[in-house]
């Protein structure tokens, strides 16, 4: 078959064929490569903190900032944490990120969570896992850029033996 300018059928199949091979072969001109952030592997909880946020200084958020994480952890692998934070949450002050570190882990930024004024409540909950006992930190990040942190010990046992 032909649509009356010598093109066929054919021609035009083995050309996008072509044009697949050589797209999945990198062949093609794409538009930039994404390269993901390294989040601090092997690094100390002092090079995170100073990573994440420079030499800003941290204020005592007790009064402000609730996390409950249990104080013995009988299986490390899988620690529940949640942070709850007294915050307006309105659009001239609300609470940006919360962050939990565990001082001891080899990553020790376990997990950040990005709110907005929208969100309504400060709050967050998730499994994190623990290598060794230690402290975790819950470090929150205001809209103004005020930085609040609690911190509690949590001892990782093995098997729920207490070791």
């Amino acid at each position: 078959m032909t649509d009356g300018q010598g093109v066929t059928r054919r021609t035009v199949l083995i050309a996008l064929g072509t044009l697949g091979v050589a797209a999945a072969g990198g062949l093609a001109v794409a538009p930039g490569t994404a390269h993901g952030q390294v989040f601090g592997q092997n690094e100390s909880v002092e090079e995170a903190m100073k990573r994440l946020f420079g030499g800003k200084t941290m204020k005592d958020g007790s009064a402000a900032i609730k996390l409950d994480i249990p104080l013995i952890a009988e299986n490390g692998a899988v620690v529940p944490v949640f942070v709850t934070v007294e915050s307006p949450m309105t659009p001239t002050n609300w609470v940006k990120h919360i962050y939990v570190v565990a001082d001891k882990n080899r990553i020790p930024v376990v997990t950040r969570v990005t709110l907005a004024p929208d969100a309504g409540r400060a709050y967050m909950g998730a499994n994190i896992r623990l290598g060794e006992s230690g402290d975790v930190r819950a470090i929150v990040e205001q809209s103004d850029g005020t930085l609040l942190q609690v911190k509690r010990e949590v001892k990782v046992t093995v098997g729920g033996c207490g070791g």
